[in-house]
């Protein structure tokens, strides 16, 4: 399959030319909030600080968002895995090099995201607000669970890996390509603002932790290579299971919610375990 070798090539070409000075801007970022905290301290609890610095933004955004509410909750659900990954699926067939990355990253970012939610324990807008004072779109969660957004890292690892896979060469295309994928993962994750279910700063620091998990994530996979079995064409029926059992689990979603979106992943994963059969049974005839 020459399509298959030439698109995993650029993949891999280009995740070979990532360099890790990249993860200096958004340390920086994730620094700076550190510091502003701290500075700006007025005797108040961290949480209570938090959420009125960004009080008034949230109100304003949420409004302005929960306007297109079915669009928002579509959106959303890209924030889930197993709505998201099906619509890359295609890619274990064509470009395995990426799927290497994917996981590498999805790995480490549960642990951090874990990790995180447990330490800052920031209770979510629907926990600290009247229901009556924003808008709510779809469950109403109220956890402790907001800070960081696990949405808005999982939408970033997936937006950061295809943003340096299939980066172009040309300065132009670059910056073109560049807006253009950052824009799609910001609007993605910013609906869980326009749900009422994260402050702005929880979708921002998770949109910039998934970006660095999703560097070290593809610079791991790089050097270690702990998932390049994925290249092994006889492990395909190890994902053809996987992708009906996701199948099944997104058909339950169906039933359940009945969305747009669940049936757009749907469709890309049948359309990926069809073909996965198909070049399966062709090599091994």
């Amino acid at each position: 399959m020459l399509y298959r070798t030439t698109l995993n090539n650029k993949v891999i070409n280009n995740f070979n030319n990532i360099k890790l000075w990249l993860l200096i801007p958004p340390f920086l970022l994730l620094i700076i909030m550190i510091l502003y905290f701290i500075i700006n301290n007025d005797g108040s609890s961290f949480i209570d600080h938090y959420v009125y610095v960004q009080k008034d933004l949230f109100f304003y955004l949420n409004n302005k968002l929960s306007q297109f509410p079915n669009l928002q909750f579509n959106l959303t659900q890209l924030g889930d895995a197993m709505l998201f990954y099906p619509l890359l699926a295609i890619f274990i067939i064509y470009a395995p090099k990426l799927w290497e990355a994917l996981l590498t990253s999805s790995f480490f970012s549960l642990i951090v995201s874990a990790l995180l939610k447990k330490i800052f324990a920031v209770p979510r807008p629907a926990a600290m607000f009247d229901h009556d004072s924003f808008t709510i779109i779809g469950k109403t969660l109220s956890g402790k669970t907001s800070l960081p957004s696990g949405h808005s890292i999982c939408a970033f690892i997936v937006i950061t890996t295809l943003l340096f896979a299939f980066m172009p060469k040309k300065i132009g295309y670059k910056i073109i390509w560049s807006f253009f994928i950052i824009s799609a993962g910001l609007i993605i994750t910013f609906s869980r603002v326009g749900v009422g279910a994260h402050y702005p700063l929880d979708v921002i620091i998770g949109s910039t932790i998934g970006f660095i998990i999703s560097i070290i994530g593809i610079t791991i996979s790089n050097r270690f290579k702990l998932f390049n079995w994925i290249n092994d064409k006889n492990k395909l029926p190890i994902f053809m299971l996987a992708l009906a059992i996701l199948g099944g689990v997104i058909i339950k979603k169906i039933i359940d919610i009945n969305l747009p979106i669940f049936y757009i992943s749907l469709t890309s994963l049948v359309i990926t375990l069809y073909l996965m059969i198909r070049f399966y049974v062709k090599k091994n005839k």
